[in-house]
């Protein structure tokens, strides 16, 4: 519609400065050091959704971080659009391999450079900024309740609550999430399934405390070597993973869906240049596509113990740590592997060290319907904007609480974001495309206005 056009037109400049802001906070959920800078976010959260045209907002408290939640009731029989997003981020760790500060926002080559700007506080802002085009140009065509999190990052532990204690208060038609990635912008998709998540944390004791390397060494089990003699199990000569019974529950795709989901636009040679490595790794017998979007995985994120500082410390460590993650497809559950990791990885310690794995968060992975009435809203409003109707695709990161939507609250979500898989979420250096922000602005009416006609 030209008077959406218009009024991006004339306000451009202002919704880029407004997610500079935005960006400028550091809100990391992970870390109790930055409460006050995430409570702050909030608040300023807050506020854009009351600017934009929300007839009410307001901050919820919970256990941890605290939820926005706004909404503007235009007329009770039209369908109501639920946004979800999250302003908390991952820390930026490690600073060193920033070119500019994380919290520092820059503009550089058409990308917006900060942590956050992709993931998620520059794409769930589109959706601030759509609603706030469709308010003040009086084009709304559904209800709009948004609901934007600050613990996603750390597992959405008190989301689930909020939902349960909120049933009334966030009924809607389907639920809309921009957290995922394209193709690319030449070849726009939308991601119809996530993977789901285990995350755990291990711990290994070996000698009741740090030991000379030379007087002991030889004789007594050193937690750091027997940790990455038992990590290294965990995969066999095909990287398939050695739990038993973890695969029981996966649900292999037929050859149709293997081929669709091959079909989709991918340069292995552009891939592996992008991420500067010789070649790719993974489980034998599946293409890289289908590695990072239908088949579980499990990684080690970190891992540490003994004398990390300056120079040489010859010791024997008592302890060692790594956070490992499992990215789940269906029918698996979060709760059930977890508990067999657990239980293998104890079983497959040695002696001469005591193990404890400690469980940190999960959720469960989701397949969304292509045929729906929302889904169909959404291909329509992509192909409006980009000229071209979006691929469908399944996508490798996790957003735990989409599976708890359908489970309390009864909706549906559909997957529209517009990120890169080289944004490099969660790494130094995250970025997100000036391009990307506003296609994103111009796209999400369009859903609305389709959403609305379809569900006459």
């Amino acid at each position: 519609m030209q008077a959406w056009k218009d009024y991006m037109t004339e306000n451009k400049d202002r919704f880029l400065d407004e997610l500079l802001d935005l960006l400028k906070i550091p809100s990391i959920s992970a870390d109790s050091k930055y409460k006050g800078d995430v409570a702050k976010c909030a608040e300023a959260v807050k506020q854009s959704l009351l600017d934009a045209g929300c007839d009410s907002a307001e901050i919820c408290p919970t256990d941890g971080h605290p939820i926005v939640y706004g909404e503007k009731i235009v007329d009770p029989a039209l369908p109501t659009v639920l946004v979800y997003g999250h302003y908390d981020v991952q820390p930026p760790d490690p600073l060193d391999l920033w070119e500019s500060g994380p919290f520092e926002p820059v503009i550089k080559d058409g990308n917006i450079y900060a942590r956050g700007s992709a993931d998620d506080k520059g794409q769930f802002f589109m959706h601030v900024k759509a609603f706030e085009v469709m308010a003040k140009t009086n084009s709304l065509a559904c209800n709009v309740k948004m609901m934007i999190e600050g613990e996603e990052e750390v597992g959405s532990d008190n989301l689930g609550i909020f939902l349960e204690n909120n049933v009334d208060k966030l009924k809607a038609d389907i639920v809309l999430v921009s957290d995922t990635a394209m193709i690319s912008m030449e070849h726009p998709s939308i991601e119809t399934g996530l993977r789901g998540l285990s995350y755990v944390e291990v711990e290994v004791t070996g000698p009741n405390r740090d030991l000379h390397s030379g007087v002991y060494g030889g004789a007594v089990g050193n937690p750091i070597n027997v940790l990455c003699d038992m990590i290294a199990s965990l995969h066999d000569e095909n990287n398939h993973i050695t739990i038993p019974g973890f695969y029981d529950k996966v649900i292999e795709l037929t050859e149709e869906q293997r081929n669709a989901i091959n079909d989709k636009p991918f340069d292995l040679d552009e891939y592996k240049k992008d991420l500067d490595i010789a070649d790719v790794r993974g489980e034998k017998g599946y293409s890289t596509t289908e590695r990072t979007g239908t088949r579980p995985t499990l990684d080690v994120n970190g891992i540490w113990g003994g004398y990390t500082g300056e120079g040489a410390k010859t010791v024997l460590p008592s302890k060692a740590y790594a956070k490992i993650s499992m990215r789940l497809v269906p029918d698996q559950t979060s709760d059930e592997i977890t508990e067999m990791f657990t239980k293998h990885f104890e079983s497959i310690a040695p002696a001469s060290v005591k193990v404890k794995v400690t469980p940190h968060h999960g959720g469960e992975p989701v397949v969304t319907p292509t045929d729906s009435i929302a889904y169909q809203a959404a291909a329509k409003a992509v192909a409006t904007a980009f000229g071209k109707d979006p691929i469908p695709t399944r996508g490798g990161g996790s957003i735990p609480i989409v599976a708890l939507f359908e489970k309390t609250l009864g909706l549906k979500t559909v997957l529209m974001g517009f990120g890169l898989d080289s944004d490099a979420i969660h790494s130094p250096n995250e970025k997100y495309g000036v391009e990307n922000y506003f296609k994103g602005i111009e796209t999400i009416p369009y859903f609305h206005k389709y959403f609305a006609e379809m569900s006459k």
